[in-house]
């Protein structure tokens, strides 16, 4: 049985919390579906440049996460995990 996101344990991984309604929605919509609806395009369009697109926006995403730990020193596992994550879906959804 599928069950849904819960948002008790985005802290764990995001360190965001979702304090109140507003916060509840927005990880929901730009941590959930916003990604969703971007990976959902290209596979029902079947557009090449629709992946080109979607790669390119892994590895800029990687890129920032990337910088963002050196400057706010946010070098913890889950960083990484997800940079790596990033630069790999990139490169194989750009090249």
């Amino acid at each position: 049985m599928l069950t849904p996101f819960s948002l008790h344990k985005a802290p764990t991984f995001t360190g965001l919390t979702p304090n109140g309604g507003r916060g509840v929605t927005e990880i929901r919509v730009v941590l959930g579906m916003f990604f969703v609806a971007l990976g959902a395009y290209p596979l029902l369009f079947r557009s090449e440049t629709a992946f080109h697109m979607l790669g390119f926006a892994y590895l800029l995403v990687g890129a920032a996460r990337t910088v963002s730990i050196f400057i706010d020193k946010s070098g913890e596992q889950s960083n990484w995990i997800s940079v790596v994550s990033e630069f790999v879906l990139g490169a194989i959804l750009f090249f």
